[in-house]
């Protein structure tokens, strides 16, 4: 009877880790690219305590938002059969309309666009990623500069080739190295904070005067 509790046990400790490299990992590199495309020398903004605290705000804020709105209070919620997904989503919505007909193109076109709008931030988020932690490499040598660019496309390839072995394989890989990634980010976080307190501020939303 004991070795049930276990094995069940066993098995959300490695949904839970999966789920680590698969999902949260998007997440989770963001802080590789985001600081930086806000304060890009051509969108004007200037780099001072106010900006840099309403931009720590507003990434803060939108992620409380989208995780605990989109994902627990709305997409933990929805599923068709277990399935999950743009695409799913949309199937159980037309099931429930049969009886409004005229509703079917315009939800059919949320659909597409919802769809368009997934594949477009899988073609663009790991190429930011990936160029964002590589262009790390400049601050030990600016040799690497000619570098990154083809170093980056070398690892795309390769994670879209790992990709066609499935989530759970791609998860199992990879949610070890998000551990130790959130594990740094979180360090690294704690030790700013103790250097400059003033950043708690940020949480503050308009508060931040």
């Amino acid at each position: 009877m004991s070795s049930q509790p276990n094995a069940q046990k066993s098995s959300h400790i490695a949904l839970t880790i999966a789920a680590l490299g698969v999902v949260f990992g998007d997440i989770g590199t963001s802080p590789l690219y985001t600081m930086k495309a806000i304060f890009k020398p051509n969108h004007g903004m200037p780099l001072n305590e106010m900006t840099v605290l309403g931009g720590l705000s507003t990434v803060f804020w939108a992620l409380m938002f989208v995780v605990s709105l989109k994902y627990v209070t709305l997409v933990m919620r929805a599923d068709n059969h277990g399935e999950g997904g743009t695409m799913a989503l949309l199937a159980k919505v037309l099931e429930a309309i049969k009886e409004h007909p005229n509703w079917k193109p315009y939800l059919l076109m949320l659909g597409v666009l919802g769809a368009s709008l997934f594949y477009g931030d899988a073609v663009l988020t790991p190429p930011m990623s990936i160029l964002g932690a590589l262009e790390g490499l400049k601050l030990a040598t600016a040799s690497f500069k000619p570098y990154i660019v083809p170093i980056a496309v070398g690892i795309i390839i390769a994670l879209f080739a790992l990709q066609r072995g499935g989530s759970a394989k791609v998860g199992a890989i990879f949610g070890p190295i998000t551990i130790v990634w959130f594990v740094v980010l979180s360090m690294g976080g704690i030790y700013g904070i103790m250097q400059n307190p003033l950043v708690i501020k940020a949480l503050k939303g308009r508060g931040n005067k």
